[in-house]
């Protein structure tokens, strides 16, 4: 079977790789010549764990491609993934949906065959039927049929994650279609993974509730944390407590400055968009929305006041930049919000990140100094700051940080250390939800 995978991004180029490890013949198409020419040369556009390795593998055993040019590809494919951006639509906070839609009329001209058209992309509510409609206009002959194939991948875990997920959703209404994709999926029916078979739209939505409620889940155990900082708790017996609930799980419990990443605040307000538009409320997630973005904005104020109120004339040290370890995802990473006001308050920035350098440079003031190690970052510093819970982050001892820094003020935003530890060394410590 032939697969093609239009766009290279986080969900196409992983889509593609681990497809290929299927075994099925696949190749992923992007009209950025510079991005396909650099994949070809081993050089991946972003991080993720063994997907260089994977990548190198199968298209050493001709199983994977790359190319620019999409109607060959499309005419031979017994599957089209579509898998481009759905970034916020500037103005109104819809999914903008122009990527989907182009790529749609695009393919559209050159299917020959039966050919199953696979959203790969997070989309709502109604995309499906619409790619439909443009295919059916644009190519009133062609035999298809369109399904929706939302992915569930974790970035840093994203290959785990498509070679052994918790369910693989399947919208389809033909029998083709299902049987197509039930093929493509089979690896993983015989290690007994679950394939649910919805419609178009119901499985569009699973993608959106999904997110949205892990979202409700990370901010509600921010809010306890919050909590337990005026009461005297431990947030992390109560998230410990709480998890031990076999109807709540302890996944998504633990607490920190804010989500970020390319999923979650994209798409609970493309979720409160669809609501809206439907007239069906969704106050819960509208207030996460409105919640998250508050709180990576409070962050900075955390720093200040640990900093007996002022930053200004201060070295602060930065340690993580990615919205979370294993990526270098800088997507509306709570860093960009800390780093901007604690530099618009008058701190110097030093900032260190293990992978996430390189992409946020252009995103950060341009007076940040970037480091090329922890230690390095630390030197000097009056304030660290860890923002990014990076393993080599928590292996660092309050020795390295004491030798290192001026000053003696640590804020922990991940509670990544024992407070009892850090101040008995000498430390001014703060963290989340604890004493």
């Amino acid at each position: 079977m032939k697969l093609a995978v239009i766009g290279t991004g986080y969900v196409g180029l992983v889509s593609g790789a681990c497809f290929s490890e299927f075994g099925f013949d696949v190749t992923c198409i992007d009209k950025d010549a510079g991005k396909i020419d650099s994949i070809k040369a081993g050089i991946m556009p972003i991080y993720e764990p063994g997907l260089e390795d994977l990548v190198a593998r199968n298209v050493a055993a001709n199983r994977l491609h790359f190319t620019t040019e999409l109607g060959p590809l499309v005419a031979e494919a017994d599957a089209v993934f579509i898998a481009v951006g759905t970034p916020t639509r500037r103005g109104d906070g819809h999914a903008d949906l122009t990527y989907v839609f182009d790529a749609a009329r695009e393919l559209a001209g050159h299917l020959t065959g039966y050919t199953v058209i696979v959203t790969k992309s997070t989309v709502p509510v109604g995309t499906g039927r619409e790619v439909e409609s443009i295919i059916r206009t644009t190519s009133p002959n062609a035999d298809f049929d369109v399904a929706s194939n939302p992915e569930f991948l974790r970035e840093g875990a994203a290959i785990s994650d498509f070679m052994r997920p918790d369910r693989v959703v399947v919208g389809a209404e033909s029998e083709r279609a299902q049987d197509v994709l039930r093929a493509l999926y089979r690896p993983l029916y015989l290690i007994e993974t679950p394939i649910l078979v919805t419609s178009l739209e119901t499985s569009e939505l699973i993608k959106y509730a999904s997110n949205a409620f892990l979202a409700v889940k990370i901010s509600y155990i921010n809010q306890m944390a919050d909590l337990c900082e005026k009461v005297g708790a431990d947030v992390h017996d109560v998230a410990r407590g709480m998890g031990l609930d076999k109807r709540i799980g302890n996944k998504f419990l633990h607490p920190g400055p804010g989500y970020g990443g390319s999923c979650f605040p994209k798409d609970t307000l493309a979720l409160v968009r669809t609501a809206e538009d439907h007239d069906a409320g969704l106050g819960i997630v509208n207030e996460v929305v409105a919640y998250n973005n508050s709180r990576k904005r409070s962050m900075a104020k955390r720093v200040t006041a640990a900093a007996d109120g002022d930053v200004s004339g201060k070295v602060v040290a930065i340690l993580g930049l990615s919205f979370k370890p294993e990526t270098d995802d800088m997507r509306d990473s709570p860093s960009l919000d800390i780093i901007s006001a604690l530099s618009e308050g008058g701190a110097a920035i030093r900032a260190y990140d293990p992978k996430a350098m390189a992409e946020a440079q252009s995103m950060l003031p341009g007076e940040t100094t970037f480091t090329s190690s922890a230690v390095e970052c630390l030197t000097g510093a009056d304030i660290a700051v860890v923002i990014t819970e990076w393993n080599e982050f928590r292996a660092l001892t309050p020795v390295q940080y004491l030798d290192a820094m001026r000053g003696t003020t640590l804020v922990d935003l991940r509670n990544i250390y024992r407070p009892s530890d850090m101040r008995r060394a000498g430390l001014n410590y703060h963290s989340i939800g604890r004493d």
